[in-house]
């Protein structure tokens, strides 16, 4: 081997091993003011590969084209290269890596601040909303605590102790039937929520008044899947919307996950995947309407893994897709990051999970 070519073989080497964060473009002249309200979108195990499927199965009536900024995010979490859902919403939420299965806690177990709590801490409203129990990995990251994903009867008393002001997903048993025979329904009406669920009444028959806070349990465990008639995400995402715009004149901060998206890669069901994506996109849908009416909203929809190492083969037709999976678990593969609005410039490029969480701080305006 020639000179030259090892001396740039040990550039390539030498950059490949530089793990230090790119920094982000400056802020465009033309969109120098901050956003009021931050939309954080997850879509969980959410690839590459079932945004295509998305796309080529709906006749372009994808809302993700109507995105002008696009990044790519590397999810690996701080104890293995596949991360799982804790770690990697932690890495969102918090801005740190950590081992997989944590809680908004870093490699040695210390709480680390997440980004709703910061934004509470600004003066926003907040919510968070999920079509998995409430309690689960990734909308757990952003209010809760803890060493290891399953304690969910502690995830919950975390969000009794958080700053949510409006929080609609499953998990009911987790709050009203305890091994310590804590009542965290009640617990949570003497905080000032107004607490409805799945048994009592719809959803749409709900009366949010924003002089409460508010949370609806769509399930007493799991929600059903939406090819079983699971409606809720997009119309709760609209409630939320409309909640916390009036909430609070400082604006807000709402996290939404289209939770079982990951749940069908693992069980390799296609047609399920198609049904989760279908109404994942009614949810960006909602939110893009928002954002019609208030420009002074940022917008960021991406996944936090992907799930299946899904594949679209050859035979596929639009509309008719031939999709095959190559693991029933997560993979290491880079996901997508959509951004739209005030600081959405700062998203485009390639950038660690955690630089997403520093992107939006800077986005906002909020110094480290």
């Amino acid at each position: 081997m020639k000179l030259e070519q090892i001396t740039l073989l040990a550039v390539f080497i030498l950059a490949g091993c530089n793990h230090r964060p790119v920094p982000p473009p400056p802020m465009d002249t033309l969109s120098d003011s901050y956003p009021q309200n931050l939309i954080f979108l997850i879509g969980d195990g959410m690839g590459l590969s079932q945004i295509s499927a998305a796309i080529y199965s709906q006749d372009d009536k994808n809302l993700f084209s109507a995105f002008p900024v696009i990044g790519l995010q590397k999810t690996y979490s701080g104890s293995d290269l596949v991360t799982d859902s804790g770690a990697s919403a932690t890495a969102m939420a918090c801005g740190v890596k950590t081992y997989n299965n944590a809680i908004g806690v870093d490699m040695d177990t210390l709480p680390r601040q997440s980004i709703l709590e910061r934004a509470a801490l600004e003066g926003l409203a907040t919510g968070v909303i999920a079509t998995s129990s409430i309690v689960h990995a990734t909308p757990a990251c952003f209010f809760a605590h803890h060493w290891m994903r399953v304690e969910y009867e502690a995830i919950a008393l975390d969000l009794v102790d958080s700053d949510v002001d409006f929080f609609i997903g499953g998990g009911l048993k987790f709050f009203s039937r305890r091994e310590d025979d804590r009542d965290l329904v009640y617990e949570l009406e003497q905080k000032g929520f107004l607490i409805k669920n799945y048994f009592d009444e719809e959803l749409s028959y709900s009366l949010v008044n924003p002089s409460k806070k508010f949370g609806y349990f769509t399930s007493d465990n799991r929600p059903l899947p939406a090819i079983q008639g699971r409606d809720y995400l997009p119309q709760a995402t609209r409630m939320g919307l409309n909640y916390l715009a009036k909430k609070s004149e400082r604006g807000f901060f709402l996290m939404v996950e289209g939770s079982q998206i990951d749940w069908t890669c693992h069980s390799n069901q296609g047609n399920q995947l198609l049904a989760e994506l279908e109404d994942f996109n009614q949810t960006i849908r909602e939110v893009l309407k928002f954002y019609e009416k208030h420009p002074n909203t940022l917008i960021i929809v991406t996944a936090d893994h992907e799930t299946g190492g899904l594949a679209i083969n050859p035979g596929s037709t639009f509309r008719q897709l031939d999709l095959q999976f190559t693991t029933n678990g997560h993979t290491a593969t880079m996901v997508p990051v959509f951004a739209i609005g005030p600081g959405a410039q700062y998203f485009s490029g390639i950038y660690e999970n955690t630089d997403l969480n520093k992107r939006l701080l800077m986005a906002m305006g909020w110094q480290e």
